[in-house]
């Protein structure tokens, strides 16, 4: 037995020929990103086998455009981009019908940050837009023809969320005094909040989600995890508050991963016209979608059938019939289908990556793992395909957040290092969404605690099944992932022979201090609630114990620190104090800084260098290959 050739970096990061395609309303072209000038960009064509060519509509050399959508009129596309990272997102309006027409920026206040609060419709949408006060979101009527932009509720310091129905009325979430999650009506005659309901804040450490407003505007979908440790879709009256169930798993929370990565489908499902919900996805090991309406309920057997991976994103055209729908696959990515329900005929549009062989990838497997007091760690398990699956260096890899999960489906990194032979952990550690608010709570006061211990029981586990070389560990993570990866290093430095250490966090109180000044406020429900407030002296002391800056002292395992020069989460004095310290002990550390990315590389060269760089530093420290 041997491993497969061996694929090269630039074979798993370099941009997907094509992906993340929806269908236009009208249900004749779909548009998509592929590669303009090595950056993704946003392309339409025609769905018709015969359709014209391929045309680049946007024209971002600089950056990769990562989001973007149609509107109800077919001359006007929208995109959002920001500047190196620094996560200011600016509306840009493309015109569809004008080929030479450059794309003009909607919200083009420097610093500002801007977010569409819904879809477009009759040619107007809602936005979020800081550009009165760096601190604070108002909400904004915008014609995307003419770009006016109209002020229709002004923040009154408190509101951390915006929702907006189709008729125009204007909803606010507001953290209460108590720290409590507050549903209000804004009156626009008095310019104040009017109260709705009430939610404990702490069974939403990130917010309530999902939170729609329902088509006639008179409630909002949204997920609950009142008197229930599973959260479950309800409707909120928005006159009474009265709160009724729409739908519930047994054993699953709605899939919560998409309140964190914009990138991941909603988690409802809705009719594309009438804006009705359709379905609602859950998650456990992988994706179950309950369908709430018969119609969907045909349809989405249909869609199952063509793919053994989990329906990813999904869009139809107006009239329901014509759909376009992308698959998560542990190894074959993306693939993406034409499904028409008045036929029953159905073709493959493309597949993102078809350089890649799935038999030669690894299969992404779900294990279940105890931890030392009781808890179930749902995890997932990843063997080089070619090779005994016994004592092998293994790569422990953590999610951020850390309210966040991992889950079933092709990741470039963890499959990347499953081809130069290492077997991949990942761990969903006490505190991951979709297990329920009693894990999530369980987290409270554990940061490099319990948390990090539910990571060694990983890595035991995975020694005592036979499957790692305990001489062979390392742990490698990014954000949350990259604190727990330095928490590796300095309170546990015994277990890890190399770790990886990026855009993570290693001043705990720091970080909250460096936060942007929007998102400090906001604070209580989460690095408050579970890590302590740096304002508070004796919190303070706690924090800075759990902090690896204070024990650096500690670290003699082999380290590899990358840090984005833009990122506004973790700012690079987290890493750049941290590498100071060790390089004044004479300690060796290999420190990458990205001058032009932010939280997360998206530039493909950018991408490539990180991961090319962390093949290298693993290949030099556990033997694997390079």
């Amino acid at each position: 037995m041997a491993l497969p050739g061996l694929i090269s970096v630039e074979d798993f990061f370099n941009p997907p020929t094509r992906a993340a395609a929806t269908i236009s309303p009208d249900g004749t072209r779909m548009a998509f990103l592929a590669p303009w000038k090595d950056r993704l960009n946003v392309w339409v064509q025609g769905l018709e086998p015969d359709a014209d060519e391929p045309r680049c509509v946007t024209a971002d050399d600089h950056r990769s455009v990562m989001h973007f959508e149609w509107t109800d009129d077919p001359r006007w596309l929208i995109y959002l981009q920001d500047t190196n990272g620094d996560e200011n997102w600016h509306i840009h309006r493309v015109d569809l019908d004008d080929p030479d027409a450059a794309a003009v920026d909607l919200t083009p206040f420097p610093g500002a940050m801007a977010a569409p609060l819904r879809e477009v419709r009759n040619g107007t949408t809602t936005v979020m837009l800081n550009n009165r006060d760096a601190t604070l979101l108002d909400v904004h009527r915008l014609d995307i023809a003419t770009g006016h932009l109209t002020l229709i509720a002004t923040n009154p310091g408190h509101v951390n969320g915006w929702l907006c129905s189709d008729n125009g009325d204007v909803f606010a979430t507001s953290l209460t005094p108590d720290g409590d999650v507050e549903l209000s009506r804004w009156d626009s005659a008095t310019d104040t909040l009017q109260p709705i309901a009430r939610f404990d804040g702490s069974d939403h450490p990130v917010g309530i989600h999902p939170l729609v407003i329902t088509p006639d505007g008179t409630g909002v979908w949204l997920g609950s995890h009142r008197d229930t440790d599973r959260s479950r879709l309800v409707r909120v009256d928005l006159v009474t508050g009265e709160e009724t169930e729409v739908d519930s798993h047994p054993e699953l929370d709605i899939d919560p991963r998409a309140i964190v990565s914009p990138i991941i489908p909603a988690p409802l499902i809705q009719d594309r016209r009438t804006g009705e919900l359709l379905g609602v996805r859950y998650f456990g090991e992988r994706q179950v979608i309950r369908a709430l309406d018969p119609g969907f309920g045909d349809i989405l057997t249909n869609l199952e059938n063509l793919s053994d991976g989990d329906v990813g994103r999904l869009s139809s055209d107006e009239s329901g019939l014509r759909w376009v729908v992308g698959f998560n696959h542990d190894r074959d990515p993306g693939a993406t289908y034409l499904y028409d329900h008045s036929t029953g005929e159905s073709r493959l549009l493309f597949r993102p990556m078809p350089h890649l062989d799935p038999e030669q990838l690894a299969p992404m497997r779900p294990v279940t793992i105890t931890s030392r007091d009781g808890l179930a760690l749902h995890s997932y398990l990843t063997l080089p395909v070619g090779v005994q699956p016994e004592g092998l260096p293994l790569v422990l890899v953590v999610h951020g957040g850390p309210w966040y999960r991992d889950s079933w489906g092709f990741d470039a990194g963890v499959q990347m290092l499953a081809n130069r032979g290492y077997a991949v952990l990942q761990v969903n550690f006490r505190g991951s969404l979709g297990y329920g608010k009693a894990f999530l709570k369980a987290a409270v006061g554990e940061f490099a605690g319990k948390m990090h211990d539910d990571l060694i029981d990983g890595v035991h586990w995975a020694v005592e099944q036979g499957y790692a070389d305990p001489d062979r560990i390392a742990i490698l993570g990014g954000s949350y992932g990259g604190y727990a990866a330095l928490v590796g290093v300095t309170f546990t430095p015994d277990v890890f022979t190399a770790a990886v250490d990026y855009v993570g966090i290693s001043d705990l109180a720091n970080f909250m201090r460096t936060l942007p000044p929007i998102a400090r406020p906001h604070l209580a429900n989460n690095w408050h609630a579970y890590v302590g407030d740096p304002d508070d002296p004796e919190q303070l002391a706690d924090m800075m114990a759990r902090s690896p800056i204070t024990k650096v002292d500690r670290i003699r395992t082999p380290l590899l620190v990358i840090q984005g020069a833009n990122d506004v989460r973790v700012v690079q004095a987290e890493s750049d104090n941290l590498v100071a310290a060790l390089r004044a002990r004479g300690v060796e550390v290999d420190y990458l800084i990205q001058a032009d990315e932010g939280h997360g590389a998206v530039n493909p060269e950018n991408v490539i260098e990180m991961w090319d760089a962390v093949a290298r530093f693993l290949a030099r420290h556990l033997g694997g290959r390079a």
